[in-house]
């Protein structure tokens, strides 16, 4: 397999991360040492299907590693999802001569490189490249430590007006299917309460806290909810607190796509840096079909049946240390 890897694609698909520059960084300039020629697909499984992949040098990375978003651009594809669209990506492929690529993104991104590795036998390795942390095979995926770091910031900034105006504030983070977000920012800040979509929040529990806090004259109180939570958004929540207990001015914010962008964090660099590494020495090693990630500060190689099957949900232990550290 190493003598037959000259020509390498990298590409970023689904939802953006901070840290994705950084990956497609340490990935060109470890192909370029190796005497590779690497090739940078833009927009994802579209762009391949479209034949829009463009030549790479060290020098087309140069100080992006500090740059939020993806200079190699992403989108959703539909049409990858028909055999007549990966027939038409296998193509383009060809016409280029590559020989492998790498995929940055999240659980699509490596389905469908599964199915394309499956039905043309092309090697595909992936770099967990997604906000929500919810990769299995990966302690942290590139991404996640700067939306937490965000999302911390913005409630520092609503617990200054929380406290100045005695208010309860419901605030809602990204995490559809995915408690991550929601589970370290609360913690980061001190919030009173997280909602999570694995965990079945109780909206009466909710209420004897609420009630508890002001009979200890706590002026004021953050919640955290994921947006997937299964009582419905912060809005929702917040709603149907309110018609039980009105022991507070309630207040909702929801900050959205701030936790996409934004500069990423040292720790996102180099995990990504690390993980861009590691997938180039991966295919020159052979490896084909696999997911990287960091576990126990060691790079490991998850199967993407695994990466995308086997799901991977905050520790039982860490929800119970959030619930005591709020009381």
């Amino acid at each position: 397999m190493a003598n037959k890897i000259k020509r390498v694609a990298v590409f970023t698909s689904g939802g953006d991360a901070p840290g994705m520059n950084a990956a497609i960084r340490a990935v060109v300039r470890t192909a370029s040492y190796h005497d590779l020629h690497i090739y940078g697909i833009r927009r994802g499984y579209q762009g391949l299907i479209e034949n829009d992949i463009i030549k790479l040098q060290r020098s087309s990375v140069g100080h992006i590693i500090q740059r939020g978003g993806t200079m190699l651009k992403t989108a959703r594809s539909e049409a990858f999802r028909t055999k007549e669209g990966r027939k038409q990506a296998h193509e383009a492929l060809m016409a280029h001569d590559i020989d492998a690529c790498i995929a940055i993104g999240g659980n699509g991104t490596f389905t469908g490189a599964k199915i394309f590795q499956e039905e043309y036998d092309f090697p595909f390795v992936g770099l967990p490249g997604t906000i929500d942390n919810d990769i299995y095979g990966t302690d942290y995926t590139i991404g996640f430590d700067t939306a937490v770091n965000t999302a911390v910031e913005c409630l520092d900034k609503i617990r200054d007006t929380a406290d100045s105006h005695n208010r309860l504030f419901f605030v809602e983070v990204m995490g559809r299917h995915s408690g991550y977000i929601a589970l370290y920012t609360g913690i980061c800040t001190g919030a009173g309460s997280i909602f999570l979509p694995e965990e079945d929040n109780d909206i009466d529990h909710l209420v004897a806290q609420l009630k508890k806090s002001t009979k200890r004259k706590k002026l004021f109180n953050l919640v955290v909810v994921a947006e997937g939570n299964q009582n419905g958004g912060a809005h929702e929540i917040a709603r149907k607190v309110n018609e039980q207990f009105d022991g507070y001015e309630t207040k909702v914010s929801v900050i959205g796509h701030l936790q996409r962008g934004g500069s990423p964090t040292a720790a996102d660099r180099l995990l990504a840096s690390r993980l861009g590494y590691e997938s180039v020495n991966a295919l020159l090693a052979g490896k084909k079909g696999v997911a990287l990630g960091i576990t126990n500060d060691k790079v490991v190689f998850t199967p993407f049946e695994d990466a995308i099957g086997k799901s991977k949900e905050p520790s039982k232990d860490m929800i119970r240390m959030a619930e005591i550290l709020a009381l």
